[in-house]
């Protein structure tokens, strides 16, 4: 076959035209990138004499590896017909110099790489030719009613597939902590690192074929993704660390993008970076999702059960010594919040009924099927309690309904249960709004009221037993309030005993302060006090313990979480009455201030301010700022070398815009003592 280009001339690929049409013009204008279902159009220049339609032939192929085979599907001839009938064709119309090619994907194509290939039957039994004509990559369409991840509502769209910038979720239920997150799916080097990351995954390294196959399915690529953003069995993205130690790598807390994460294991060679937390893994993968045109969100659920055996329980230990509490041996443990994402798209692996938002998480937990990742699973699944469906429901149902049972340990090993809270998991479960920048609740997605009636009926369509205990009123009761603290102040705790009974009662009660990780690891206890006293009918005991900056601010984790514990005896019994409160200390934020007009391709000057709210001097303090469209990820030491009390410090950043609309500049300072202080601003980027 010749290869020469005699009737051939230039190809153009109408990349600008196409990636508009197609919702990938923020991305690139240079390189073809489409999404399935939706055709797009190429130009041909046809040199030496006209394309003589009926008369001439004209063929096109496309590869998908460098060897391709028809039999394995790696090549694909694309028909030349005017209907669509679910597989690859083309239309053609020729004028004058030129071919016009009308290229129409099938809904439920392979997304990936191509290169296409044209080949030239001339009439008249002259030479046939042959040309490279260029390659795209083509993406999933949640535009296409006939994909499998199509999401009817434009809105949903400009959220959960372009929106660049997004908010995560921290603290704890009573006191919600915002982080904003630069996601950043449409920089020009993400869709490539987005491949890169399937092609080194555990199923494409065993055999490619048989994995590019399978990329047409939203429900294996986006298992694939959750299995690779952690790095746990392969040569996934990022490495997970929670014991505070990050000195190898970066702290989890630092980050406040995707790109600088996925940049770094790109350019390394896809060795894992050091170190993510879930809300990193979520991000990452919510990243990862959208470029490759799925529909995602982040999601995090406050109180979020790890349940190791599949029990629906969560036991928690304390010692009859001196009633602290005692690590457990497994891993089961309640996290203050955890984040995973959802993702939108049907289900035709299951029965009816389960299409819609799907639960993924990447944070490496358990092995699913031998790794460790977790989805997709149906939300509507957990809800009704439905466990045996794909993918990791058990798991998944369990970090928002399991109990968390109580229990006293004596000298000799001896367990007495305290008592089993049935409330105590997924008080809230939450996610950004796809209209504003507050949050929309999304608990009733995943379970019916607390108490309700229909919620037990769930627990038993599950098949859970319904624990019994710790269902009878007791006549002591313990609250506990505060007032929300800042980050390096002196403030109280105020606990409040009722006495319901008609009975005096002599107690004993402990109250103790402890410092913790966001995943329920004891850190610390650094304050503490016992009291015993008769406590009489109908009245209340108040008690304060106020706590000290200079007592927890060096055990605080980089998660600034405290435990507030009560634990109260009843003398003469066996009765014990336990009250848990976790209080997420406010970090201060910084001010950043646009100076000028924002106007693409133009330089931009923003103004950042951090004043010191702790009463001791700071050290190393570096700011650094990032934001999609804005700039890439830029790092400036303090021009105080030591910042003290209340002083305040100035820097100015400059920097060239390169995206028009809205943007979000993410800024972030750290320090020796001070870590992780968040700043950020919207600027609207116009033209010239």
């Amino acid at each position: 076959m010749a290869t020469n280009d005699m009737y051939f001339g230039a190809v153009d690929l109408q990349c600008e035209v196409n990636n508009t049409e197609h919702h990938t013009i923020e991305i690139d204008k240079d390189r073809l990138l489409v999404r399935r279902g939706q055709e797009f159009h190429l130009r041909v220049e046809f040199k030496q004499r006209a394309f003589l339609e009926g008369v001439d032939q004209l063929a096109m192929f496309l590869d998908t590896e460098p060897t391709p085979s028809e039999a394995d599907g790696t090549r694909i001839q694309v028909l030349n017909s005017k209907l669509k009938w679910g597989k690859w064709t083309f239309r053609l119309q020729a004028t004058s110099g030129y071919v016009h090619l009308a290229v129409q994907s099938p809904p439920s194509a392979c997304t990936g790489h191509y290169h296409i290939y044209l080949i030239l039957y001339p009439s008249g039994g002259e030479s046939i030719q042959q040309i490279t004509a260029g390659d795209f990559h083509l993406l999933f369409n949640p535009w296409c009613q006939e994909d499998a991840v199509y999401l009817p509502d434009e809105d949903l769209l400009q959220e959960y597939i372009l929106n660049e910038n997004g908010l995560l979720y921290h603290g704890s239920h009573t006191n919600i902590y915002t982080l904003p997150w630069n996601f950043g799916q449409f920089e020009k080097d993400v869709i490539d690192i987005c491949f890169q990351i399937l092609d080194n995954s555990l199923s494409a390294l065993k055999d490619p074929s048989a994995d590019i196959r399978r990329r047409n399915d939203p429900v294996y690529v986006s298992r694939i993704v959750t299995a690779m953003v952690n790095a746990n069995d392969d040569k996934g993205v990022l490495l997970g660390r929670w014991d505070g130690n990050y000195a190898d790598g970066i702290a989890p807390t630092r980050w406040t993008g995707s790109l600088p994460i996925l940049r770094l294991w790109s350019s390394s060679g896809a060795e894992k970076v050091r170190y993510g937390q879930c809300w990193v893994f979520a991000a990452v993968a919510c990243t990862v999702l959208r470029c490759l045109g799925i529909p995602s969100r982040c999601v995090t659920n406050y109180s979020s059960a790890h349940d190791t055996d599949g029990n629906l329980k969560v036991d928690q230990y304390y010692s009859s010594e001196d009633y602290s509490r005692i690590p457990s041996k497994r891993k089961d443990m309640v996290w203050n919040y955890h984040c995973w994402l959802e993702v939108w798209m049907t289900r035709p692996d299951l029965p009816p009924g389960y299409d819609g938002w799907q639960v993924l998480d990447p944070t490496p937990q358990e092995r699913s099927d031998g790794i460790y990742c977790c989805g997709p699973c149906p939300v509507k699944a957990i809800k009704e309690g439905h466990v045996d469906v794909k993918y990791d429901a058990v798991f998944i149902f369990a970090e928002v309904n399991a109990d968390v049972v109580y229990w006293l340990v004596n000298k000799d090993a001896s367990k007495q249960e305290l008592g089993v809270k049935q409330h105590q998991v997924g008080k809230q479960i939450i996610t950004k709004s796809a209209y504003t920048d507050k949050r929309e609740d999304l608990t009733h997605d995943y379970k019916y009221p607390e108490g309700s009636t229909k919620e037990r009926e769930v627990y038993n369509k599950a098949g859970m037993k319904i624990r019994s205990a710790d269902i009878r009123e007791k006549d002591l009761k313990i609250s506990i309030k505060y007032a929300q603290p800042i980050f390096g102040s002196d403030f109280d705790v105020h606990f409040s005993i009722v006495n319901h009974g008609f009975m005096d009662k002599e107690i004993h009660l402990t109250l103790s302060a402890t410092t913790i990780t966001y995943n329920g690891f004891i850190l610390t206890e650094f304050s503490k006090r016992s009291i015993t006293l008769t406590l009489k009918a109908a009245t209340v005991q108040k008690e304060v313990l106020r706590l000290k900056y200079r007592d927890y601010g060096e055990h605080l984790s980089e998660h600034n979480l405290i435990r507030m514990t009560a634990m109260l005896i009843l003398k003469g019994t066996s009765e014990v009455s336990l009250k848990e409160c976790d209080i997420a200390l406010n970090l201060p934020r910084l001010t950043v201030k646009v100076i000028g007009d924002p106007i693409v391709r133009r330089e931009l000057t923003v103004q950042i301010k951090f004043a010191n709210p702790l009463p001791i001097t700071l050290t190393k303090g570096n700011f650094s700022v990032e934001g999609t469209g804005l700039t890439d990820l830029q790092e400036i030491k303090s021009p105080a070398a030591a910042i003290h009390p209340g002083q305040e410090v100035v820097v100015n950043v400059s920097f060239t815009p390169s995206k028009t609309g809205l943007r979000k500049l993410m800024v972030d300072f750290d320090s020796n003592r001070l870590h992780d202080v968040k700043g950020c601003a919207s600027i609207i980027v116009r033209r010239a």
